[in-house]
């Protein structure tokens, strides 16, 4: 975890956009979910931070290589390259793990009457955290 706050130069980073027709969404089952319609198309992030994991770890929310990242260091926000991922999924042992560098995605939130997280309209996230629950579960 980069313990920051990620920004991609030249693009609207509060929500961050994370869909089949950028890139950014990674190939596993979290994102494809099963054959009855599950599959993610979009998730949106508000800010957050980066990640990097183990090299056997899948990337599920992929960041840009533009991508940056704001660190606290004194009072000031220091800009470094962000990490690989905002979410990445790996077996380890006999469990599974599921990483997030950003809280508000898999909550439902209203800020003066706007809505954020999983009730933003037009996203999946709900969607993405239920299949990282099957997923988590091995129900998926």
């Amino acid at each position: 975890m980069h313990k920051g706050f990620v920004e991609v130069p030249d693009e609207l980073s509060d929500p961050l956009l994370f869909s089949r027709v950028n890139g950014r969404l990674g190939d596993h089952p979290i994102v494809n979910g099963d054959q009855t319609g599950t599959a993610v198309r979009c998730v949106m992030t508000y800010t957050g931070q980066s990640l990097d994991g183990p090299a056997a770890a899948t990337v599920l929310l992929r960041l840009p290589g533009t991508a940056v990242e704001g660190v606290p260091e004194g009072d000031s926000l220091v800009e470094r390259p962000a990490g690989q991922a905002q979410g990445l999924a790996f077996e380890l042992g006999k469990g599974r793990v599921v990483v997030l560098g950003e809280g508000a995605m898999v909550t439902a939130q209203v800020n003066r009457r706007v809505p954020y997280g999983m009730n933003t309209p037009d996203n999946d996230n709900r969607q993405f955290v239920l299949n990282a629950m099957h997923w988590l579960s091995r129900k998926l």
